[in-house]
């Protein structure tokens, strides 16, 4: 298995891995710094959309991954997120993605945001799953912090194996295949 690089990620891209897709980095916009987005040497860099599910407990339940209650999130649309201190966000990628059967995909969070105490965090993105990637963004600060849509938020790392899967995401029939918009837990 290796790491793919920028040249890789790009002929990948060409054939619909990655849409809308932005082949070099992307620092400005509108006349205005941005955090980055787009190509990077071994990887891509997500942007967050502007649609958020903001966690509450003002109804004071308790957080159950199989009986999750959506009443535990406000929705949000906008250019900025803020996250409540010690709070988290649920968002997802401007980008739709559609891995091959011999890829996997780590995600990481962009050290601008982890320099200000907020930690970007998605699972693998397994060979033949398709969607929009949800985002959790968990604020470990005791301040609320800000999250900015249409700018990088987090990094895709893709590992390609030099045979195909089994058994992919889609063999199994995974929930989330072809997930769009922000996700809740499914069970």
């Amino acid at each position: 298995m290796s790491i793919k690089s920028d040249r890789w990620i790009r002929r990948m891209a060409a054939q619909g891995m990655i849409e809308p897709f932005a082949a070099q980095q992307v620092r400005e916009a509108g006349g205005r710094r941005i955090v980055s987005y787009g190509t990077s040497s071994y990887g891509y860099d997500v942007r967050c959309a502007g649609e958020f599910k903001i966690f509450t407990n003002v109804n004071s339940t308790i957080v159950d991954p199989k009986h999750f209650d959506p009443k535990n999130f406000v929705d949000f649309a906008g250019e900025v997120c803020i996250i409540p201190p010690n709070s988290f966000a649920l968002a997802r990628t401007v980008e739709y993605f559609r891995i091959p059967r011999n890829v996997m995909v780590v995600c990481l969070g962009k050290s601008t945001y982890a320099r200000c105490g907020l930690i970007v965090n998605v699972t693998p993105l397994e060979p033949e799953w398709e969607g929009h990637v949800t985002l959790e963004f968990s604020n470990t600060t005791p301040l609320p912090a800000r999250i900015y849509a249409d700018e990088g938020v987090a990094q895709m790392l893709f590992f390609e194996s030099d045979e195909a899967c089994e058994t992919s995401y889609r063999d199994r029939g995974g929930k989330y295949q072809g997930q769009k918009g922000v996700t809740l837990p499914k069970t």
